[in-house]
């Protein structure tokens, strides 16, 4: 029988980091909030896929608000964001039943492609977990803070640069195994649904990521995300 597929998309925190009034994932980005571009490029992937969108529990109001002014009328489930991202996504697995397959994806993603969605739930035929990566380019120091100075210096240690790989999402597990992995308790060395599942020696697969899948997270990343989604409008539109 196939798995029924479900999507959690983390949008809990507060986008300190952007500086703008509003949490980042609803500002606009040609004409839509990010979080509405992030959710349809999986509806167009995946037309019935469930949705369970983590917030913070004060912008519900927000995000209701946006979603009947545009006219955004996609069934999902509101889910409050926790302390931390891992907490955020243990609150929406409470609602996710075994034998699905379960996409977490940042809500601040909104330049995955429909293609890479599809290959990737398709790779899940053969994977209990699959992440998208990409080979790290810049050159890479390993340096520690001097107590005393608060100065950088080398650590004495080098890396090897063709072995290192930069995570994104959506990273694709299956329900149990996500679920078994949220509930050992919290370490601050999670910084992603794959470390976590990695805790409880769940084998994880890769797939070949995107340069344009950014995550919006600063100022900056807004203004080249800007620059993307134009340079995709003119494609779209010729």
């Amino acid at each position: 029988m196939e798995r029924k597929k479900y999507l959690v998309v983390t949008a809990g925190g507060s986008g300190s980091r952007m500086g703008a009034d509003v949490p980042k994932q609803f500002l606009p980005l040609q004409g839509k909030a990010i979080l509405q571009r992030t959710m349809e490029r999986f509806l167009e992937a995946c037309p019935g896929i469930r949705i369970l969108t983590v917030l913070p529990k004060d912008h519900f109001g927000t995000w209701k608000a946006y979603c009947a002014a545009h006219n955004f009328n996609v069934p999902q489930t509101l889910v409050a964001g926790g302390i931390t991202r891992f907490h955020s996504v243990r609150n929406a697995l409470v609602k996710i039943p075994d034998g699905a397959l379960v996409a977490v994806h940042d809500g601040v993603r909104p330049f995955v492609s429909k293609e890479l969605i599809e290959r990737m739930f398709s790779r899940m035929e053969v994977c209990r977990a699959l992440i998208p990566v990409l080979p790290v380019t810049d050159t890479l120091k390993v340096l520690d803070r001097d107590r005393e100075t608060g100065l950088l210096r080398s650590a004495g240690e080098r890396l090897d640069r063709s072995r290192v790989f930069g995570a994104q999402t959506p990273q694709i597990f299956r329900s149990e195994d996500l679920k078994a992995a949220y509930a050992e308790a919290y370490d601050p060395l999670f910084t992603d649904d794959a470390s976590v599942a990695e805790n409880i020696k769940i084998p994880l697969s890769f797939i070949e990521g995107e340069r344009f899948n950014i995550k919006i997270t600063t100022p900056e990343d807004l203004v080249l995300a800007e620059a993307i989604a134009r340079s995709s409008s003119r494609s779209c539109n010729p």
